[in-house]
């Protein structure tokens, strides 16, 4: 709420809008908050793994890259400004 005053247009005061409750009772935030605590070590297991499988994905990758290089073409990398 508001209060102006009405000749000069200025704010006198204002009341802020009540705040709505997060949650009606306490059952319903307990139960959010479990929710919340399982979905966060959800997340910090799926990490675990991704962690667990980094070291063999990164093998992959290097071996894929020794790959490219050993069939590469000896010599210089051909670049278009050395056309000119």
């Amino acid at each position: 709420m508001l209060q102006i005053d009405a000749q000069t247009g200025a704010l006198i005061s204002h009341t802020p809008a009540p705040r709505k409750r997060t949650f009606e009772d306490l059952a319903t935030a307990a139960a959010a908050m479990k929710e919340q605590d399982e979905r966060k070590e959800s997340i910090f297991r799926q990490s675990m793994e991704a962690e667990k499988n980094k070291e063999d994905l990164m093998e992959k990758r290097f071996a894929e890259a020794l790959r490219k290089a050993k069939d590469a073409p000896e010599g210089k990398p051909f670049r278009e400004f050395d056309l000119d």
